[in-house]
Protein backbone atom coordinates (compact mmCIF):
# COMPACT_ATOMS: atom_id res chain seq x y z
CA UNK A 1 0.00 0.00 0.00
CA UNK A 2 1.20 3.59 -0.78
CA UNK A 3 2.14 5.37 2.20
CA UNK A 4 -0.10 8.84 3.24
CA UNK A 5 2.60 11.62 3.08
CA UNK A 6 1.76 13.87 6.04
CA UNK A 7 3.37 16.42 5.16
CA UNK A 8 1.10 16.77 2.32
CA UNK A 9 -1.72 16.56 4.26
CA UNK A 10 -1.28 18.91 6.79
CA UNK A 11 -0.55 21.45 3.35
CA UNK A 12 -3.94 20.93 2.63
CA UNK A 13 -5.45 21.21 6.01
CA UNK A 14 -3.58 24.40 6.08
CA UNK A 15 -5.72 25.77 3.43
CA UNK A 16 -9.35 24.85 4.17
CA UNK A 17 -9.17 24.93 8.51
CA UNK A 18 -10.40 27.95 9.84
CA UNK A 19 -11.10 29.43 13.73
CA UNK A 20 -14.39 27.73 14.92
CA UNK A 21 -14.38 31.20 16.86
CA UNK A 22 -13.53 33.90 14.41
CA UNK A 23 -13.26 32.11 10.75
CA UNK A 24 -9.64 33.39 10.59
CA UNK A 25 -7.74 30.99 8.29
CA UNK A 26 -4.86 28.89 9.93
CA UNK A 27 -1.35 29.38 8.52
CA UNK A 28 0.69 26.33 8.40
CA UNK A 29 3.30 27.53 10.34
CA UNK A 30 1.14 27.63 13.59
CA UNK A 31 -0.11 24.16 13.07
CA UNK A 32 1.78 21.54 14.59
CA UNK A 33 1.28 17.66 14.37
CA UNK A 34 1.33 16.11 18.06
CA UNK A 35 0.47 12.06 17.67
CA UNK A 36 0.31 10.36 14.24
CA UNK A 37 0.06 6.90 13.38
CA UNK A 38 -1.16 4.74 10.21
CA UNK A 39 -1.95 1.79 8.94
CA UNK A 40 -0.39 0.85 5.80
CA UNK A 41 -2.83 -2.26 5.65
CA UNK A 42 -6.04 -0.72 6.06
CA UNK A 43 -4.79 2.97 3.89
CA UNK A 44 -5.83 4.62 7.19
CA UNK A 45 -3.93 7.70 9.34
CA UNK A 46 -4.98 9.39 12.54
CA UNK A 47 -3.22 13.08 13.16
CA UNK A 48 -4.13 15.09 16.22
CA UNK A 49 -3.05 18.62 15.76
CA UNK A 50 -2.75 21.77 17.28
CA UNK A 51 -3.20 25.44 16.10
CA UNK A 52 -3.00 28.37 17.59
CA UNK A 53 -5.51 31.45 15.69
CA UNK A 54 -3.20 34.43 14.99
CA UNK A 55 -6.14 37.11 14.87
CA UNK A 56 -8.27 36.56 18.17
CA UNK A 57 -5.40 34.47 20.13
CA UNK A 58 -7.46 30.89 20.67
CA UNK A 59 -6.01 27.31 20.47
CA UNK A 60 -7.95 24.19 18.92
CA UNK A 61 -7.01 20.43 18.39
CA UNK A 62 -7.94 18.66 16.14
CA UNK A 63 -8.56 14.53 15.16
CA UNK A 64 -7.71 13.62 11.64
CA UNK A 65 -8.53 10.84 10.45
CA UNK A 66 -8.18 9.33 7.03
CA UNK A 67 -9.86 5.95 5.35
CA UNK A 68 -8.62 5.62 1.62
CA UNK A 69 -9.79 9.17 -0.18
CA UNK A 70 -12.32 10.03 2.98
CA UNK A 71 -10.77 13.17 5.55
CA UNK A 72 -12.40 13.27 8.79
CA UNK A 73 -11.95 16.40 11.46
CA UNK A 74 -13.18 16.93 14.49
CA UNK A 75 -11.85 20.25 16.11
CA UNK A 76 -11.80 20.63 20.26
CA UNK A 77 -11.40 24.54 21.26
CA UNK A 78 -8.82 23.83 24.03
CA UNK A 79 -7.15 26.05 27.20
CA UNK A 80 -3.36 24.18 25.51
CA UNK A 81 -1.28 26.30 23.93
CA UNK A 82 1.10 24.89 21.90
CA UNK A 83 4.00 24.70 24.09
CA UNK A 84 1.31 23.22 26.46
CA UNK A 85 0.54 20.28 24.22
CA UNK A 86 4.47 19.63 23.64
CA UNK A 87 5.18 19.34 27.40
CA UNK A 88 2.02 16.76 28.17
CA UNK A 89 2.10 14.87 25.19
CA UNK A 90 5.52 13.49 27.10
CA UNK A 91 3.22 12.22 30.31
CA UNK A 92 1.52 8.94 30.57
CA UNK A 93 -2.55 8.87 30.20
CA UNK A 94 -4.57 9.16 32.66
CA UNK A 95 -5.50 5.83 34.11
CA UNK A 96 -8.93 4.20 36.06
CA UNK A 97 -6.70 3.64 39.21
CA UNK A 98 -5.44 7.45 39.27
CA UNK A 99 -8.92 8.65 38.72
CA UNK A 100 -10.11 6.05 41.82
CA UNK A 101 -7.61 8.42 43.94
CA UNK A 102 -8.70 11.50 42.89
CA UNK A 103 -12.04 10.77 43.75
CA UNK A 104 -11.21 8.76 47.18
CA UNK A 105 -9.44 12.48 47.62
CA UNK A 106 -12.31 14.51 46.91
CA UNK A 107 -14.88 12.34 49.01
CA UNK A 108 -12.31 13.10 52.26
CA UNK A 109 -12.08 16.88 51.22
CA UNK A 110 -13.27 18.98 54.39
CA UNK A 111 -13.04 22.23 51.77
CA UNK A 112 -10.69 23.54 53.44
CA UNK A 113 -7.77 24.36 50.65
CA UNK A 114 -5.27 25.78 52.64
CA UNK A 115 -5.03 22.61 55.03
CA UNK A 116 -5.41 20.47 52.00
CA UNK A 117 -2.33 22.20 50.36
CA UNK A 118 0.02 22.21 53.26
Amino acid sequence: MKRIDFSKVIGWLGFILRCPICSYKYKLQNIRVIESQEDEQSNEARILIHSDCEKCKSSVMFNIDISGPEIFSVGTITDLTGKDSAKFRKYLPITVDDLIVIHQSLKQFDGDLVKALR
